[in-house]
């Protein structure tokens, strides 16, 4: 994602300095945010959410996020990925785990038909491709 993408809503407000910490995956300001009412799901500009711009190797980040109410299957509108996709493709197994456990499917197909399964194992990401396999069933 282009970091011009994951920045400011433009208001200077709570939620666009969630989107903004999200992304750095700075976890104290994220909570603090959090817990001072910032929507965990307010889209950008580009309509994206907090947890979609975050830094997917933060599982901190997305566990805060998904803790109050961040939506673990939100598609970015032009690809259709959702933040389980992107944390697969970059290998990032605490960040799949705890979208898996907050609910994350594992089952939706990104717009050119790939599973998370499929962006792990092109990327060569054994140990969470191995999870996505036993968390589907396969």
């Amino acid at each position: 994602m282009r970091q011009e993408d994951k920045g400011m809503f433009g208001d200077g407000s709570s939620d666009a300095a969630l989107a903004n910490a999200a992304a750095r995956g700075q976890v104290e300001t994220v909570r603090q945010l959090l817990e001072t009412g910032a929507d965990p799901n307010r889209v950008n500009r580009f309509g994206r959410r907090p947890i979609q711009v975050m830094m997917m190797g933060s599982a901190r980040t997305a566990e805060l996020l998904l803790l109050h109410g961040a939506e673990p299957n939100c598609a970015d509108p032009a690809t259709l990925t959702q933040p389980v996709h992107d944390a697969a493709r970059e290998g990032f197994l605490d960040t799949v785990m705890a979208l898996h456990r907050a609910g994350a499917r594992l089952d939706v197909r990104d717009a050119w038909g790939r599973l998370p399964v499929d962006l792990a194992e092109e990327r060569g990401h054994q140990e969470v491709s191995g999870y996505l396999r036993a968390a589907a069933g396969d």
